[in-house]
C-alpha cells in the first residue's frame, strides 16, 4: 500500500433543500468568472470599452456549453445509444453529470463570440488575444470538477501523488491512478502565465497570442491524454487509430494548425479595432449643429466664425466708426476719407474742382433744374418776339 495518495471526494453534489449544488457546475462557473474578470481588465488596458467582455461572455458561454456537450456525445456516442449503451439517451442532455469536450466548447464558443463582435464592430482577433490567458485559467479551475466526479483519471501508478478512485467509478481496491485532472490543471495554470508574459514581452496581436494558447494547450493535452484509461468513443475502451486516442489526433491537427497560423500572420500589422467610433447623429450631418443649440447661440453672439482658410476674422470696429460708414458720399467714397489704396484724399479739393467748373449758360439747351430741352427753346423764342 502506498505511503501517500490523493483521496477522491466522497460526494460531488450537495442539496440546498431540494436544489442540488453540484461541484462540477461550481468549478465551471468559477472558471468563467475568473476568465471574464481577467479578460475585462486586459481589454480595458488595451483601450476597449468597459463591459465589452462581459457582454460577449454571455453568448460565448452558452454556445460553448452546447458545443462542449455535443463533442462529448458525438465522440462517446456508444455510452448513450446502441445495444451496449450504459446510460439512457436522455442522459446525453445531463451536462451536470460531466462530459464536456474542450474542442467543441472552443469551436462553438468562438462562433458565439464572432456574432457578438460583429454586432459591435470590433476585431475578432483582438478579442481572441485578450481572452486567451483567461481561457487557460478557466480550464485549470474547471478540471477540478472531474476530481469531484472521479473521472478522467490515468493509468495505475505507484507515485506518492497517485489518485484514489472508488469501485463505483471504475477503480480497484488498493490501486492508485495518475491524477490526469491535476496534471492538466497545473499545465493550464503555467500556460496562462506564459501567455501573459508573452503578450507583454512580444506584443503578439492579430490572433497570434490565441494561436500560442492553442499550440501550448494541445502540446500538454497530447501527453496527458496518453496517460488516460477512461473510454472515449466506446463503452469499455477508448477508440484508437494507429495507437493514438481520438483526442491525441485532434491535438496533433490543432497544434500544427496553430503553429502555421502563428508563422503566416507574423507580418500582419493592420489596425485592430477595439473601440469603434460612436455612430453619427441621424438628425443632422456630423458637421452641422442644431439650430437652437447652445453652441450656435454662443457663436452668433460672438460674431462671425473663422474663415475657410483657417485665418481669424477681422476684429469688429467700434460703433463710432461704424456710424461713419453709413455716411458714405454719393460717389461711393469711404466716409473716413481714405482711398482704396490706403492714401488720404482731400474731399475739399475735390469739391473745389467741381465748383470751379464752368456753369452752363442760361440759354444753353442743356437741362436746367429739371426743365427739358424743348421747354427751354420755347422760352427763348418768346423773349425774342418781345
Amino acid at each position: 500500500m502506498p505511503l501517500a495518495s490523493i483521496p477522491s471526494p466522497s460526494q460531488g453534489v450537495w442539496y440546498l433543500g431540494i436544489i442540488p449544488i453540484r461541484a462540477y457546475a461550481l468549478c465551471i462557473v468559477l472558471g468563467v468568472i475568473v476568465a471574464v474578470w481577467l479578460s475585462e481588465r486586459r481589454w480595458q488596458a488595451r483601450g476597449g470599452q468597459k463591459g465589452t467582455i462581459v457582454d460577449i461572455a454571455v453568448p460565448a458561454v452558452i454556445f460553448g456549453l452546447i458545443g462542449g456537450r455535443l463533442y462529448h456525445v458525438i465522440t462517446d456516442w456508444q455510452t448513450y445509444f446502441g445495444s451496449r449503451a450504459i446510460k439512457e439517451p436522455i442522459q446525453a442532455l445531463f451536462i451536470w453529470e460531466g462530459g464536456l469536450g474542450i474542442w467543441g466548447a472552443i469551436s462553438l464558443g468562438a462562433l458565439g463570440v464572432w456574432f457578438a463582435v460583429r454586432k459591435r464592430g470590433i476585431s475578432m482577433s483582438a478579442v481572441a488575444d485578450t481572452v486567451a490567458p483567461g481561457i487557460a485559467f478557466a480550464q485549470a479551475i474547471g478540471r477540478w470538477g472531474n476530481w469531484f466526479n472521479q473521472e478522467l483519471y490515468g493509468s495505475p501508478t505507484t507515485l506518492p501523488w497517485g489518485l484514489e478512485i472508488d469501485v463505483d467509478h471504475g477503480g480497484e481496491p488498493g490501486v492508485l491512478y495518475h491524477p490526469t485532472f491535476l496534471y492538466e490543471s497545473l499545465w493550464d495554470v503555467a500556460l496562462g502565465f506564459v501567455l501573459l508574459f508573452a503578450g507583454r514581452r512580444f506584443a503578439l496581436h492579430h490572433g497570434r497570442l490565441f494561436a500560442l494558447y492553442v499550440a501550448g494547450y494541445t502540446a500538454g493535452r497530447f501527453w496527458i491524454e496518453g496517460l488516460r484509461i477512461d473510454p472515449v468513443g466506446g463503452v469499455d475502451h477508448a477508440v484508437t487509430f494507429l495507437g493514438l486516442r481520438i483526442n491525441q489526433w485532434t491535438s496533433i491537427v490543432l497544434f500544427v494548425a496553430a503553429l502555421a497560423y502563428f508563422w503566416l500572420s507574423r507580418k500582419r500589422d493592420s489596425v485592430e479595432i477595439v473601440a469603434p467610433a460612436d455612430p453619427a447623429d441621424p438628425a443632422h450631418p456630423a458637421d452641422q449643429a442644431d439650430a437652437d443649440s447652445e453652441d450656435t447661440r454662443d457663436g452668433a453672439a460672438e460674431g462671425p466664425a473663422s474663415t475657410d482658410d483657417g485665418e481669424d476674422p477681422p476684429n469688429p470696429r467700434p460703433a463710432a466708426e461704424t456710424s461713419k460708414d453709413a455716411e458714405a458720399t454719393d460717389d461711393g467714397a469711404p466716409a473716413d476719407g481714405k482711398a482704396a489704396d490706403g492714401k488720404a484724399t482731400d474731399e475739399k479739393a475735390t469739391e473745389a474742382e467741381v465748383t470751379d467748373a464752368p456753369a452752363p449758360a442760361a440759354d444753353d439747351a442743356s437741362p436746367t433744374d429739371g426743365v427739358g430741352a424743348a421747354d427751354a427753346e420755347v422760352v427763348t423764342k418768346e423773349k425774342n418776339s418781345r
